[in-house]
């Protein structure tokens, strides 16, 4: 079956299973999605912000809010499209127990990403409400827009991570996605620094990267700052997801289905 002929009804009935499951471990579970980012708003938006002042002619706390939301709303999607699903996949056989179903390995798949995405969701908008507390957010009018581009990044994010899922042997196999994505990701994305403060190479990769395209398209919604190319930045996120999903339909087809 192809990737795309997926039957929504029953992507929906994978998206309804997991959200079942995490609603009795809701609190645990959006404890550790908000405290991180949490901390940082606070440790670095306060105690930085006061030495820093302005970045990009903005309050550091409303330009490092914007670059916080999404950044976790990437690691909200990669770790439960890692870590949970793996669990799912691997050690609780929920997939194959699925593919005992009607359900195709796609529709899994595509649950699966909605229901990360949703995640990003839930826990951003967490974030946005203590970052609007915090003053990090200085456009009301177009604040709100944020919320479902957070949605899009969750897609993005859980896509490639799925893929990188579908081929992982262990949970130890994970670092290695961490080490070389996700955390270059965090650290040259723009979400504490402009990225043309880098040298000109790694500008060029991060101009590829989605984490990068996420920042450019939610911190103008959020703040002052001009909005530039804002199709541009859709397009290279849906790409993200499109092919993650792809990519990670075919991996898991050719695992669980050989």
């Amino acid at each position: 079956m192809s990737p795309f002929h997926l039957n929504l009804t029953r992507v929906l009935a994978v998206w309804r299973r997991n959200f079942l499951v995490w609603k009795q471990l809701a609190g645990a579970s959006m404890l550790g999605n908000f405290g991180d980012p949490f901390l940082y708003l606070l440790g670095l938006g306060y105690g930085l912000g006061s030495y820093i002042g302005a970045m990009g002619g903005i309050p550091y706390m409303a330009y490092l809010a914007s670059g916080i939301l999404c950044s976790s709303a990437m690691n909200t999607a990669t770790f439960e499209s890692l870590y949970s699903a793996f669990t799912r996949m691997n050690q609780q056989g929920t997939w194959e127990s699925m593919l005992a179903t009607p359900v195709r390995i796609a529709e899994i798949i595509a649950g699966e990403q909605v229901w990360a995405a949703t995640k990003s969701l839930i826990s951003g908008t967490a974030i946005f409400l203590v970052a609007g507390l915090l003053g990090g957010i200085q456009q009301w009018e177009t604040a709100l827009l944020a919320l479902p581009v957070i949605f899009l990044v969750g897609l993005a994010f859980a896509g490639p991570a799925l893929a990188i899922c579908a081929i992982s042997p262990s949970y130890d196999f994970f670092l290695y996605y961490f080490t070389l994505a996700v955390t270059p990701m965090f650290l040259f994305c723009g979400v504490f620094y402009p990225i043309d403060t880098l040298p000109a190479f790694v500008q060029m990769v991060a101009q590829i990267l989605p984490l990068t395209h996420a920042v450019a398209l939610i911190r103008p919604l959020l703040t002052e700052m001009p909005l530039t190319m804002p199709w541009l930045h859709v397009g290279v996120l849906a790409i993200y997801a499109v092919a993650g999903f792809t990519l990670a339909a075919r991996l898991a087809a050719h695992r669980l289905l050989r």
